[in-house]
């Protein structure tokens, strides 16, 4: 009960940002500006503040970023063998094999702060870094035949990776945010997570991901591994890599967090059909509600 208490104020910000969105005037138009601005603007700028600010330890940082790249590695794998379960269609399966490796950034972030304070901001925000370009590449690779976008370039230009990529630079070389400028700098990062989860809750919506077999059978295992698959092998990787307890609670944070709210983007730009990924965005974030404290309770 205590974990579920827990994560109570972050999913209250979900369901307020879904009521808001299905019975104001604040409806869908607004809710797409507001997470461009998050995504785009507020969200790196907390991923660079909380990098830079304080020294890492990457000796000690090493068995943690070593955990969540083969837990993330295990994602992609376990989610790449769905296609070969019987009666999934290709495209089904292309468009939503995303759902099971890929994981709500904002959910991390307030979870990693409410539990650990700074030090669990910034080691969030470290196996965001490196799992990000991870997972978008194998997001991207099963819808590959249906686009002929080029997405490298988008990759390079991820605001993830920017924000991270230039805050660990910033580490390294010993450079902080001006003491002038970190109250606005914090707020900004503070306001990334609010609004992060609220917009959450807006997109939510179930679509149309019951109306074949193969949709259910799709859906059904992605959730699984995302779910129930990840919290269990990220409890022995706990054992494996020897992670402390703080470090142990990231990883199992990491695991069982809700799948990304941006997969139905990712799916409708790249020309897929995204209402099966829209349901199981918003599945996912119910399930949420149990994988996490599930997870946590192996601490």
């Amino acid at each position: 009960m205590h974990f579920a208490q827990l994560l109570f104020p972050d999913f209250a910000l979900i369901v307020c940002g879904y009521l808001i969105c299905r019975f104001t005037r604040l409806n869908r138009p607004l809710w797409d500006q507001v997470e461009s601005l998050v995504y785009y603007v507020l969200f790196p700028v907390l991923l660079f503040y909380s990098i830079s600010r304080s020294p890492l330890d990457w000796r000690a940082a090493s068995s943690l970023v070593g955990a969540a790249l083969a837990l993330a590695a295990c994602g992609v794998a376990l989610s790449y063998s769905v296609a070969k379960l019987p009666g999934v269609k290709r495209d089904d399966f292309a468009s939503s094999a995303q759902v099971g490796f890929r994981f709500n950034a904002y959910i991390a972030l307030a979870l990693a702060e409410r539990l650990g304070g700074q030090s669990g901001l910034l080691l969030i925000a470290v196996v965001i870094g490196v799992c990000v370009p991870l997972f978008n590449v194998a997001a991207v690779w099963p819808m590959a035949k249906h686009s002929g976008q080029g997405f490298g370039k988008a990759l390079l230009k991820n605001p993830l990776i920017i924000g991270t990529v230039s805050g660990l630079i910033a580490n390294v070389l010993g450079l902080s945010v001006p003491a002038f400028a970190e109250p606005a700098v914090s707020r900004m990062g503070q306001a990334s997570i609010v609004l992060g989860l609220m917009a959450a809750g807006a997109g939510l919506q179930l679509g149309q991901i019951f109306n074949t077999a193969s949709r259910v059978r799709t859906g059904v295992a992605l959730l699984m591994v995302r779910h129930l698959a990840l919290p269990l092998i990220a409890v022995g990787l706990v054992q494996l890599f020897g992670l402390n307890t703080a470090q142990a609670s990231i990883l199992l944070i990491f695991s069982a967090l809700p799948t990304a709210s941006s997969c139905y983007v990712l799916a409708t730009r790249m020309g897929l059909d995204g209402s099966l990924v829209a349901g199981l965005v918003t599945i996912s974030t119910v399930l949420g509600m149990l994988s996490l404290p599930f997870a946590l309770s192996f601490r």
